[in-house]
């Protein structure tokens, strides 16, 4: 039997290809065989291929990674979202989840999602023994009794493979417990692993983020910088922390963990004040939106992270367009920089030939359309980033995910 053989297995054509890590930013051609990212040139037209995927007029980028999900589906409990609802299905091909297992639960995190999900799963595990449980919505759970420093480093040591930092929670009325006792405790583990730290906002922020910024260390993580909250970037009297200046400038990290914080007035006030975001996470969980198998009564009104404004990590990235973010900047959020945040710079978040086929393919509509943040603030933009399909490893995921928000017209 006559068997034909092809260079290739597929080739994307025609798509604009946006790489900031490989500077590649124009009309390029990707070849995929094995899995593996074959070739990025301008022109593969006259080459065969088993498929072929006309992409014209669409954005091509690395595998987009969300640096901030909620997706142990079950083990917390309403927080926890199906992970390829998450990822592979709205385009995303890699998954931070940010404080969902723990030293006691990654064995679960990693047998029954790991290695049972199309979407590439990482972790920043919590430094408490019980995790992210209901999103802390029991915080008699939460506190210095409930961390165990040495069996969280070893735990964390033994997974290094997913296990890519640790996440220390502000959680609600935490500070006024215990200060910021379980935060520091955090970046001992960090210490002791090697891993960066990530902290979202703290409440009472004019007072703790004075305390809590200088202890954080080159490459740990400050999150929800665009917070409605207290506990952001924006001071009281309305302007920039100046620690925020000093902390970035000796080398943390920001991330805009968008979720039910987003505020555009916030944001914009802190972008004005010269501050860029490093990672883009768009922080989604099962009380910031419908998840379609939630089932009973809905009580997620009741969660202190309750959410109702639409969105999903390409909405958090045409907020950040309309408020004057170069598209470059911002594939760059969700690409070469959060494979440097978790320090996989040679196997995610670049178009390289020999790498893992991780790729993301976006279009971006023009027209008026209408964006809204959990404040009631609306605003008008001229372009919407939607995800249409992705590869991960090769395999092609359509866009299919429930969890996608319709456009709005304006």
């Amino acid at each position: 039997m006559n068997t034909v053989s092809f260079p290739y297995d597929v080739v994307l054509t025609g798509g604009t290809v946006i790489d900031p890590a490989t500077g590649l930013n124009g009309r390029y051609d990707v070849a995929i065989t094995g899995g593996k990212i074959a070739a990025v040139v301008p022109d593969l037209s006259q080459v065969q291929a088993r498929e072929k995927i006309d992409v014209s007029g669409k954005l091509v980028t690395a595998g987009m990674i969300d640096t901030h999900a909620h997706v142990y589906e079950h083990v917390t409990g309403k927080f926890g979202l199906n992970p390829d609802m998450v990822g592979v299905r709205s385009g995303v091909t890699t998954l931070i989840d940010q404080g969902g297992p723990s030293c006691m639960t990654i064995g679960g995190f990693r047998n029954y999602l790991v290695d049972t999900a199309d979407s590439r799963l990482l972790c920043f595990i919590s430094c408490y023994l019980v995790g992210g449980l209901e999103g802390h919505l029991y915080p008699d759970l939460y506190g210095p009794h409930g961390v165990n420093v040495d069996h969280t480093v070893r735990v964390a040591k033994e997974n290094l493979d997913i296990v890519r930092g640790i996440k220390a929670h502000a959680e609600i009325g935490g500070q006024s417990r215990w200060g910021l006792e379980v935060i520091k405790t955090g970046r001992e583990i960090a210490r002791q692993t090697g891993l960066p730290l990530e902290e979202g906002p703290v409440p009472d922020a004019d007072e703790l983020i004075r305390e809590l910024v200088p202890f954080m260390e080159p490459g740990d993580v400050l999150a929800h910088p665009f917070t409605r909250h207290p506990g952001g970037f924006v001071s009281k009297e309305g302007e920039v922390h100046p620690i925020v200046f000093e902390a970035i400038a000796r080398g943390v990290r920001v991330d805009v963990g968008h979720g039910s914080h987003f505020s555009f007035e916030v944001a914009k006030r802190v972008l004005d004040a010269g501050v860029r975001p490093f990672t883009l996470g768009a922080d989604l969980h099962g009380y910031n939106v419908k998840a379609p198998s939630a089932g009973g009564k809905d009580t997620r009104e009741e969660n202190p992270f309750f959410g109702i404004a639409p969105f999903s990590l390409t909405i958090a990235m045409s907020e950040l367009l309309a408020l004057g973010m170069t598209m470059e900047e911002i594939i760059a959020t969700v690409t070469s920089n959060p494979a440097a945040m978790v320090r996989m710079e040679d196997e995610i978040g670049a178009l390289k030939v020999g790498r893992d086929a991780d790729i993301s393919v976006m279009e971006v509509l023009n027209g008026r359309f209408k964006l809204s943040d959990n404040s009631g603030v609306e605003v008008v933009t001229d372009r919407l980033i939607r995800p249409v399909f992705c590869l991960r490893d090769g395999v092609r995921h359509d866009s299919d995910s429930p969890l996608i928000p319709d456009a709005i017209a304006a």
